[in-house]
Parts: C-alpha cells; sequence; structure tokens
C-alpha cells in the first residue's frame, strides 16, 4: 500500500527524511543508501536526492533506490525549482530521502537551510569510531544550534561493538533520539578516489555492500518510516520551446559521466532531441546539431581516448562545421592538444581548444559560481584537480560565491563554449538554449 498520506491540488504529504551529519566522511552516502535499499526490499518506493553539486553520490544512490536522482540546490536551482521536484516526486513516492553535503551547517545555503525551508526532519549521523560520551554533546549541539530546525535523531557509524554502541545512547540527552548504530565495516564502505566515490557503475560488487548495508540497518529505528511532511507544488511557466527540432548528441560513458539529470530534462523540455554515445567506445559521432561534452575523468582513459582517433576526427569535423559545442571541465579536457595525467603520461587529445592541461596531486578550484556570458548568466560549481595552460583569452569569468574565490574562464573557439564551470541548465534556461541553438 502506498505511504502517500494526503493527495489535495497542489499539496502532497510522504513520509521523508533529511540524512545529514556533522562534517564530509561521516558515512552519509552508505547510509542514505542502505535506506533507501532496506525500504524497496520492504516494497516501497523510494525518491532519493542529493543536496548541492555532486554526480558521484546520486549514481550510488539511483542504484540503491532502483529511481533517478536529482540536486537540490537553494543556490543554483532556486527556492521554487527545488519546491516543484520535491512535490514531484511525492506524487509517486512511499519515502523521500535527501542526502545533505558537508556537515549539517557548512556553506550558504547549508544543509540545514533546505530541511528547514522544507520542514525535513533531519537524521544526523555521526562517525563515532574515536569518541565516547563526547557523542551526546555532539548529538546535542547538531540538534539545538538552531531554533525551529526539525530533527529526527541521530545515527552512530562506524561503531566498534555493542558494549561501545550502547555507551554512545546513553550518552544521549533525554529528549533526543538515537536511532540505532552501524558497525566499523569495511565489507559495506563505498570505496573513493580523487573526486569523491568511484562511480557506481565501477564497483563490481557493489550490491553485495548495499545489501549488507542494508542487513545493518534493519534492526534500528531508522529502519521505520520517518513522519511525514507536506510537499507543495509551484506555479511557474513551462520554459520556452526553443531547441525544437534540434539534435544534441551527449557525451556519456566511464569518461563522461559527470551528468546533472535535470539539465537532460531541461534540454528535452525545451524541445530537444538527445542522442548519446561514447568517446571511448564508439567509432562514430551521431548525427547531431550540438554537442554537449560534461565533465568525468578523461584522465583515468587517456589511452583508449587518444587511441580512438576515428571519434577525435569526428569531433574536428563537427567543430570545423560550425556547430555548437558545450564542454565542460572533462570534456574541455579532451578538447585540448594534449594532457598529462598524475603518472606523467602525456598524451594527445582532440586539439580543438589551444592549450595543454596536467593533473594536480590536489584540488587546483572548488566551489559555487556564476557566470555572465553573451547568452545570459548561468550558475554552476567548479571541481577538479587540472590545471591548463592556454594562450587563449578568455571570453568571461566566473564570480566565486566565497570571498576571495578564484572564478574560472569560460574559452571560446568558433561554436565551442568551454570551462571548468559545471552549469545548472535550470539557473537559466533561455541562456541554455542559447548556447546549444544552431
Amino acid at each position: 500500500m502506498r505511504a502517500v498520506l494526503k493527495q489535495e491540488d497542489g499539496e502532497r504529504q510522504v513520509p521523508a527524511l533529511f540524512i545529514s551529519a556533522p562534517a564530509s566522511g561521516a558515512g552519509k552516502t552508505t547510509v542514505t543508501a542502505a535506506l533507501a535499499r532496506l525500504h524497496r526490499q520492504h516494497g516501497r518506493r523510494v525518491r532519493v536526492f542529493k543536496t548541492g553539486p555532486d554526480f558521484l553520490d546520486p549514481m550510488i544512490l539511483e542504484h540503491a533506490s532502483g529511481n533517478p536522482v536529482y540536486q537540490l540546490d537553494l543556490w543554483m536551482g532556486g527556492e521554487a525549482h527545488c519546491r516543484q521536484l520535491l512535490y514531484d516526486a511525492a506524487g509517486d513516492a512511499d519515502l523521500i530521502l535527501i542526502e545533505g553535503v558537508m556537515g549539517l551547517f557548512d556553506g550558504n545555503p547549508s544543509s540545514a537551510d533546505l530541511a528547514q525551508r522544507f520542514g525535513i526532519p533531519v537524521l544526523a549521523v555521526i562517525d563515532a569510531g574515536a569518541m565516547a560520551q563526547t557523542f551526546g554533546a555532539l548529538a546535542h549541539g547538531l540538534a539545538s544550534y538552531r531554533n525551529g530546525l526539525p530533527f529526527a535523531g541521530v545515527l552512530a557509524n562506524r561503531v566498534g561493538s555493542a558494549a561501545h554502541a550502547g555507551m554512545l545512547a546513553e550518552s544521549v540527552p533525554a529528549g533526543l533520539h538515537f536511532l540505532g548504530s552501524l558497525a566499523r565495516d569495511t565489507e559495506m564502505t563505498l570505496p573513493d578516489r580523487h573526486l569523491g566515490l568511484v562511480q557506481a557503475q565501477e564497483i563490481a560488487d557493489i550490491e553485495l555492500r548495499l545489501e549488507r548495508a542494508a542487513a545493518a540497518l534493519e534492526q534500528a529505528a531508522v529502519a521505520d518510516l520517518p513522519q511525514a511532511v507536506v510537499f507543495e507544488s509551484e506555479t511557474a511557466a513551462s520554459p520556452p520551446k526553443l531547441l525544437n527540432g534540434c539534435r544534441i548528441a551527449v557525451a556519456r560513458d566511464l569518461a563522461f559521466s559527470f551528468i546533472y539529470r535535470a539539465n537532460l530534462d531541461l534540454l528535452r523540455v525545451m524541445g530537444a532531441e538527445l542522442v548519446f554515445f561514447s568517446p571511448l567506445a564508439d567509432t562514430a559521432l551521431p548525427a547531431a546539431d550540438g554537442l554537449y561534452l560534461p565533465g568525468g575523468y578523461p584522465e583515468l582513459h587517456l589511452d583508449r581516448l587518444t587511441a580512438n582517433r576515428v571519434m577525435r576526427d569526428a569531433v574536428r569535423a563537427h567543430h570545423a562545421q560550425g556547430k555548437p559545442v558545450i564542454a565542460e571541465c572533462g570534456g574541455m579536457l579532451y578538447l585540448l592538444d594534449s594532457l598529462t595525467d598524475r603518472a606523467g603520461h602525456r598524451t594527445d587529445l582532440v586539439g580543438i581548444l589551444a592549450g595543454h592541461a596536467t593533473m594536480q596531486a590536489r584540488f587546483t578550484n572548488l566551489g559555487m559560481q556564476e557566470i555572465t556570458l553573451p547568452e545570459g548568466t548561468l550558475r554552476g560549481h567548479t571541481f577538479h584537480h587540472s590545471k591548463i595552460e592556454t594562450a587563449l583569452t578568455p571570453i568571461a569569468l566566473a564570480t566565486d560565491t566565497r570571498p576571495g574565490g578564484r572564478g574560472e574562464p569560460a574559452y571560446r573557439a568558433g561554436r565551442l563554449h568551454a570551462s571548468y564551470l559545471h552549469a545548472y541548465f535550470p539557473s537559466n534556461p533561455e541562456a541554455t538554449a542559447r548556447l546549444f541553438q544552431p
């Protein structure tokens, strides 16, 4: 039986929970994925969202829930956009789960801002592996730091033993719910690499990890359905059909996978036909009016990308015909003359964007940014480990939301638009359409 308690014009009510933590690395994704898989096993339809800009966590969450995962970000997409996404999900979900970003109060807007704005109770996941009674103090601080924040309780992660779990539970102040614990277990931990979690399709034993994590939560109180939350619809005009008749080829494989579902949805809503291809494996570029090369991990597949000369020639031919090419981060690296990976291995690439990039040991930029282009202003984010050397003059420079943050440049070469910025297309549908229009 569906868990939706009420459905009226402009209003839907369904159980929902916001999973957050004191900091990154506490195990939010593991817990959220385990909850999604557990409730799915009980026959419930689970819809999961990820707070803020992230491509890797949603891959895991989609695999766990069996449903598409979208971003909720009050700055990139706006409150109205977030409200409509939640309302749409509530129409066919028995449970809505939202994974936060960083720590509960980190950033502006923060996970706490989003949870409070929509009245979604927070489950705080605390890494208790190196603490005892301080667990209670930390739990109390998270629950009471901000007045009016709905708070469901706390879950202890990476617990050493049953006795340790009991000690943690006893430390939690009266009136604050201790909802259970997860033991330290490497067999359900999700592997990571330099930009975050390993992509779901690359984790050979992901099913075993998810099943093990779900089983570990079976006896916890957090396995019960949380309280219901009312979600309201947002009255907004549909984006204009500015891309009617436009066919866009989208790169999508292990090297190019950092794609917001909302970006693809918007292109379709505006009338575009999307066709997908693999720069790694395919020997032909689909017939298309425009080309979208998203970010990803080209640095991990350099030899295959270089060896696929037919595809490189096809991308150059598309650009030479004056057709639009939109390249973000890893997509931009692919279009450079060459790229050197972290091991010092240098390979030639497509060569329609003059310059060379070198992978670095650490992040070279990270943050939420806004850029004003001739087509309009777009919002998005940047996160990368590479550094570009080019003589090209940028057409525009993004503005970082952090004081002193370094804005990313945007480059043009004919109809090519390239930048490290991962744009969130719903932030400006009209500007997006102008980028792709033939």
